[in-house]
């Protein structure tokens, strides 16, 4: 899950003026990022009140159906409707994804602001303990909550979040100390501004660019992770649907049903490369360097 970070530099808001930038500003990766994205999300809104069964019944028809008819994405080994598990894997995906990114984001914040705007000693502090959190592997870290508490959704979002709080951490201190070297925050310093005055009208608006766009990465790998748990039997529990779940389930029946297994491998794609091209449409549309305005 980790991402590369020392390349992501923080830069003043430079002025967009002509054409040519203001037509920057909606990239490709932008807009096809959100159209995916979008579209899972509208999927999966709409599973949260129908569905085309209900998803704790089994056998709604017959085993190993082909897509077509009264099941347009066909049926499992059990007989069950595998659109239906696609629309509510869909519900599933993106709540780990939001609550993962929210755990991650707001312990990454604190962890990496506190070491990059107070004393060394903490900040050497609390490097090494980000440095052993970025070592911890995801589903090492899953195991052994699951031990504690039991496989569940709330298990999986603790785990990722965790996990993916070392490299915001990480990312938040790098860009906050090369935003308090900055001649405007000194003079800000001088004139009398406070240490919460200066953190939060200078550094965190020139942090956010950089931060959304790893909190973007961080969803797709969110997606990727929860799916990788629950193939494991470690994410979210039955009778809950979920993608990889479905990937585990449909293993048995490649060979006789190849498209209970191509459905959900496929709604992972969509997903984590939608979550990533949104990630690079909004560096592109913050890095000056980028956007076309010189």
């Amino acid at each position: 899950m980790t991402t590369g970070v020392e390349d992501l530099a923080v830069r003043e808001p430079a002025v967009t003026g002509t054409p040519h930038a203001r037509a920057r500003r909606w990239s490709p990766s932008l807009v096809s990022g959100a159209v995916l994205v979008g579209l899972v999300a509208v999927v999966g809104l709409v599973a949260l009140v129908w569905t085309p069964y209900p998803l704790d019944v089994t056998g709604s028809g017959p085993r190993l159906a082909p897509p077509g008819g009264d099941f347009p994405a066909g049926t499992d080994r059990l007989g069950r409707d595998l659109l239906t598990q696609l629309m509510a894997g869909a519900a599933s995906a993106l709540l780990v994804a939001a609550a993962s990114v929210v755990v991650a984001g707001t312990l990454g914040l604190v962890l990496g602001v506190l070491a990059a705007a107070t004393t060394r000693w903490a900040d050497t502090v609390l490097v090494n303990m980000v440095d052993v959190l970025i070592a911890f592997p995801t589903l090492l870290l899953a195991m052994l909550l699951v031990t504690v508490r039991g496989a569940s959704t709330a298990t999986a979002i603790a785990a990722i979040g965790i996990s993916g709080a070392a490299v915001i951490a990480r990312v938040t201190r790098i860009t906050v100390a090369r935003v308090l070297r900055e001649d405007y925050v000194t003079a800000a310093t001088a004139s009398g501004t406070g240490w919460w005055g200066t953190i939060t009208r200078h550094v965190l608006p020139n942090v956010a660019p950089t931060l959304l766009v790893q909190l973007m990465l961080l969803a797709g790998g969110a997606v990727l992770a929860e799916s990788a748990l629950s193939y494991l039997g470690l994410g979210t529990p039955p009778p809950a649907a979920s993608w990889g779940r479905m990937l585990r389930e449909a293993q048995s029946t490649m060979v006789v049903a190849p498209w209970s297994a191509i459905l959900p491998g496929l709604a992972i794609v969509v997903l984590v490369l939608g979550l990533n091209l949104l990630g690079d449409g909004i560096r592109e549309r913050t890095d000056p360097n980028l956007r076309g305005d010189r």
